[in-house]
């Protein structure tokens, strides 16, 4: 079967594209159009991986681009999108432009060209601050951030072409992922590379908020496992580890990990408008197990401890450490 990632150049989607490797599927690889030619995080993969890709440049934005991108694909995995909840306060349109036109471009292509499988990714801000926990798919949305509403509606395009023409969509709502080549923009990153940069007072935002983390390879896994669960079609599936830690307990456990005491520095630049911030997240993964054989492999605390010790080993690299910038915040 040949399968396309959308958003393959960035931290999530290549990470998907090396598990749909070395699970034997035909590849393609939708990157963001630039004028380097840049494949983003794939250009990171050993040779082998990069001969065995087809990679397309283009723009979700674009229906012409996302249809040929497509074309002779059995499954899609759409994750292309902006997803830095800072940036979508300073230009909320292009979130809309990228996030719900670009998936209702991905659904109308679905469509037209029968694909069999589409799994699209949504987000656990999409349920804003914990009304109950654990957090089930029936918990109500609440877009507190540009970010937020606009997944809530990219998520409803997706759902609408299934429910109007019977497209076979999944909705897989992925808990707070983390891992290697995240973006400093997420909070265990910015920890980690604070750290490994010689830091030792740390810059972060609110740390009472608690989260719910996966990392990439359960995210990973949990696409893979829906992309063959037709029982799954229509339906919005969360993918989370059933375990919560505040970003207070996340820092000091990162700290222990690098062997390293901390002082943190409330940095009011890294703090959401108080309306804004979701301040608990912790999902319920019950529905993702009973669809499929998927469990977390780095659940529970024990698991989370692993992956902490397994990313900051990755970021300390010095050749991985110099493709971020520790010094500085952006959004």
């Amino acid at each position: 079967m040949k399968a396309l990632v959308t958003g393959a150049d960035g931290f999530i989607g290549s990470h998907l594209v090396e598990k749909l490797l070395s699970s034997g599927k035909d590849v393609k690889a939708f990157c963001l159009y630039n004028s380097l030619g840049s494949w983003g995080w794939l250009d990171s993969l050993p040779e082998t991986s990069k001969e065995a890709i087809e990679v397309i440049l283009g723009d979700i934005r674009d229906p012409i681009c996302v249809r040929e991108a497509m074309r002779g694909c059995d499954q899609v995995f759409h994750l292309a999108a902006l997803i830095a909840i800072p940036y979508s306060y300073v230009a909320p349109a292009s979130y809309i432009d990228t996030n719900i036109h670009g998936t209702l471009n991905v659904v109308q292509a679905a469509r037209d060209l029968g694909v069999t499988n589409l799994v699209h990714t949504s987000t656990s801000e999409t349920y804003g601050t914990a009304q109950f926990v654990p957090i089930t798919e029936d918990h109500p949305l609440v877009g507190q951030s540009p970010y937020a509403a606009s997944k809530i509606g990219a998520d409803q395009i997706a759902l609408s072409y299934w429910r109007s023409f019977e497209t076979p969509v999944t909705v897989l709502r992925p808990f707070n992922t983390y891992g290697p080549r995240q973006s400093a923009r997420a909070v265990i990153p910015t920890i980690i590379t604070q750290i490994a940069a010689g830091h030792r007072k740390i810059k972060l935002g609110a740390l009472s908020p608690t989260r719910d983390f996966n990392h990439v390879s359960d995210t990973c896994a949990a696409f893979q496992a829906l992309a063959n669960c037709n029982s799954a079609l229509g339906q919005i599936v969360n993918a989370a580890s059933n375990f919560e830690i505040s970003i207070g307990d996340t820092a000091s456990l990162i700290a222990k990990a690098m062997n390293v005491e901390l002082d943190i520095i409330t940095d009011e630049n890294r703090l959401r408008p108080e309306g804004s911030e979701v301040n608990r997240l912790f999902g319920d993964n019950s529905l993702l197990r009973q669809l499929t054989n998927w469990q977390p492999r780095y659940g529970g605390l024990d698991g989370f401890e692993r992956g902490i010790t397994e990313t900051a080993e990755w970021f300390s690299n010095p050749a991985n450490l110099a493709l971020y910038r520790p010094n500085s915040y952006s959004i």
